[in-house]
């Protein structure tokens, strides 16, 4: 069950310098900042209203944002929702025709398992499902 939008993420090239420029757009007085090994990835993110926006830099030539910018450039890279039974809207999509790029969860920031759906099931779109690590434990150990 999706419980609404977690965070927008925007893929950046200099992680101080965007964390500059959106201090000054949206007077952001603190960032959480974090290295999230398993997508080779630093981000810096705040929150404006209820979402968070989460810049992200690569810190591996390799990593999926760093092949994002050299394609596309800079911008939005993803729209993440927060979910109830992370696992279980991995498998309804999957049965349902829908392509992932990850069938089990990997670690993403904020103490969350995240998963991503390809943009080609998602009208171009990269979507993120997310839940908190705790919560997901407590649901697939039940």
């Amino acid at each position: 069950m999706v419980k609404g939008i977690n965070h927008i993420g925007i893929a950046v090239s200099n992680l101080e310098q965007s964390m500059n420029l959106f201090k000054t757009l949206f007077k952001v007085e603190e960032f959480h900042i974090e290295t999230v090994e398993s997508q080779k990835v630093k981000i810096a993110s705040f929150d404006v209203g209820n979402v968070k926006i989460e810049l992200t830099a690569p810190v591996d030539d390799e990593s999926p944002i760093a092949k994002f910018i050299q394609k596309r450039g800079e911008g939005i890279h993803h729209i993440a929702f927060e979910v109830e039974g992370l696992q279980q809207e991995l498998d309804r999509l999957k049965s349902d025709g829908i392509a992932l790029i990850n069938e089990k969860p990997v670690e993403g920031a904020h103490n969350m398992l995240i998963a991503f759906i390809h943009p080609k099931s998602a009208n171009s779109v990269l979507i993120e499902f997310c839940q908190k690590s705790e919560d997901y434990v407590k649901q697939n150990n039940e």
